[in-house]
């Protein structure tokens, strides 16, 4: 198993292998595009786009990192200055490879590397759908109960029920239309009766309201105008007449007395003669 061996040997010298691998990607960055073998473009691939994310960073570090890797300088300024600029809104793929067909001679397969020079334009996010309820589920149809409705509409059976279904309805709604008529004529006979007990009820209590908030709208003014002081003078003279009334009556007990008397003196001659 291959465990932690990455790469492509190439059928070459380690030495032959790096060594061939720096001058193709020099040659990639000076003239944009490359034609080699299919498993040489792949390995090549991943060389070439670890030196552009090195020199999409800028920094000092990353440029003498990547100065290790590529020997021409006029290369390594174009890949500073121009390539980095190119993709530096591009998250990755900078080189794309185009399967040209077999070599002529060993039947090689041939490919075309190539840096990517459309511009990159982000796709838009998509919004998140709302979570939708989720539907309920539908109770099972009974089999038994449709298959005896289809044998029902084959005899007819279906039809007759709808008949008599719509004569009892029919006879329900007339029903109702006569209990309609017979109502309001009904109700006309009793509002008639019924009005001159209703307003006489609906005056006497409207009187007896009136009655005691009259009279208690009097009583307090009456209270009001009779005064303590006015009450003990009003009480005086009251007294005074009452005396002067019994001294009165005194009087004329005798005077009446004397007045029967002579009465009886004369019904006693009378007597006598």
């Amino acid at each position: 198993m291959r465990h932690k061996r990455i790469g492509r040997k190439l059928g070459v010298t380690t030495k032959h292998r790096k060594a061939m691998l720096r001058n193709m990607v020099t040659d990639l960055f000076r003239y944009d595009r490359l034609r080699t073998t299919d498993t040489r473009a792949k390995e090549l691939r991943r060389v070439a786009e670890k030196l552009i994310t090195l020199a999409k960073d800028g920094s000092l570090h990353k440029r003498r990192q990547a100065g290790a890797y590529i020997r021409d300088n006029e290369v390594l300024k174009k890949l500073f200055a121009e390539i980095a600029e190119k993709f530096k809104d591009r998250p990755g793929g900078y080189t794309r490879i185009i399967k040209l067909g077999f070599r002529k001679g060993d039947n090689s397969p041939i490919s075309l590397i190539e840096l990517v020079e459309e511009e990159f334009k982000p796709k838009k996010k998509k919004k998140k759908k709302a979570p939708t309820k989720a539907a309920k589920p539908k109770a099972p149809k009974d089999t038994a109960k449709s298959s005896k409705k289809e044998s029902a509409e084959e005899l007819g059976l279906i039809e007759e029920e709808g008949a008599k279904a719509a004569a009892v309805a029919a006879e329900a709604a007339n029903t109702a239309e006569a209990q309609v008529e017979e109502t309001p004529e009904a109700k006309v006979e009793e509002e008639a009766q019924g009005t001159p007990e209703a307003e006489t009820q609906a005056e006497a209590p409207e009187a007896k309201e009136e009655a005691p908030a009259e009279d208690a709208a009097e009583e307090p003014e009456v209270k009001a105008e009779e005064t303590p002081a006015e009450s003990e003078e009003a009480s005086e003279p009251e007294a005074q007449s009452a005396e002067d009334v019994s001294t009165e009556e005194t009087a004329a007990e005798p005077e009446a007395k004397a007045e029967d008397a002579p009465d009886a003196s004369d019904e006693t001659e009378k007597k006598e003669d």
